[in-house]
């Protein structure tokens, strides 16, 4: 692996936009499983490999979410049989709609050459939480929609935040038992696994099919159980100042308990990758049985996959 320089919202319609800017933390950009904790990699590099170490993975102002499936520092996060996964290859983050120059200089000197965007066109062409990917020059995009629910209808239904908690556990349910989510991730990951150069795969806020997929992608290369749900629950920390303001707007906008009803549904939880994960040992057994018998990806692919992750 070559070393490369790395640069990087009254009840009004608007209101209720913002709501749904919530539920599913569709934000805008703001600057079990046995676990074992000791696999998170430090970021500090070791001295006795002779493996170039990339710099850290830089943040992007506008695009909140955005960072490294390998993780951000360091060789890479380690793998159950002591391999490195190789960082600056496959990307994830948060919709592109309101990339600076800057970051779009930064993502171009990333070497980035597709971006998948798992967005329905409901979210695509949403006044207040869409739009469309600002991508540098020579990027190729490609949508592939993993639709959610009816965001406003949503926003207005959630009475509680239990049923926030429940919704998204539901959602990461649906993720194995639904066949047309299970259709987009099939495609996400075969397109990943055919396409030359660097990757990169996002919904609205970097968190749910986003963390899904990565997931999936983390798993295949062997990842500590334990290092994929740190990583998982990482969209908190980034979006942390964003949801803040989000939820004082909502209780301004609407009441402050909305604000509170809502509030589970920003961020991530363990228990909503859990559930997910649960189904899948309940209906296949084990993640490779949903690769190849929920997903239908063939041998090759993932084989693809792994190769492309694993140092």
């Amino acid at each position: 692996m070559s070393t490369r320089s790395r640069m990087l919202f009254a009840r009004t319609a608007k209101a209720a936009a913002l709501v749904v800017t919530g539920v599913l933390l569709f934000a805008a950009p703001a600057t079990a499983i046995p676990l074992d904790l000791g696999s998170l990699n430090t970021g500090s590099v070791d001295l006795g490999s002779l493996d170039p170490v990339l710099a850290p993975t830089p943040n992007l102002a506008s695009v909140a979410n955005f960072r490294d499936v390998a993780g951000n520092d360091g060789r890479g996060y380690t793998t159950v049989d002591g391999s490195h996964l190789k960082r600056g290859v496959i990307y994830r983050s948060n919709a592109l709609t309101a990339t600076s120059d800057a970051d779009k200089a930064t993502l171009t000197g990333l070497g980035l050459a597709d971006a998948y965007d798992l967005r329905g066109s409901t979210e695509i062409s949403n006044p207040f939480i869409g739009g469309a990917d600002k991508l540098p020059d020579g990027v190729t995009y490609t949508n592939i929609p993993i639709e959610f629910k009816d965001l406003t209808q949503l926003a207005t239904t959630i009475k509680s935040p239990e049923e926030a908690k429940q919704f998204l556990v539901d959602t990461n349910r649906s993720f194995v038992t639904d066949p047309v989510r299970r259709a987009g991730f099939k495609q996400v990951l075969s397109d990943i696994a055919a396409g030359d150069g660097v990757q990169l795969f996002h919904c609205t806020s970097g968190k749910d099919r986003t963390g899904w997929t990565a997931m999936l992608l983390q798993t295949i290369a062997g990842v500590p159980a334990q290092t994929i749900m740190d990583d998982y629950l990482l969209s908190n920390t980034n979006h942390q100042a964003t949801n803040e303001k989000i939820l004082a707007q909502i209780s301004q906008a609407l009441s402050p308990q909305v604000a509170t009803n809502l509030e589970p549904a920003l961020g991530v939880d363990a228990s909503y990758l859990e559930a997910g994960l649960a189904q899948i040992a309940s209906d296949y057994g084990t993640v490779d049985g949903y690769l190849t018998e929920g997903l239908g990806l063939t041998a090759d692919t993932i084989t693809l996959l792994k190769a492309k992750l694993v140092d």
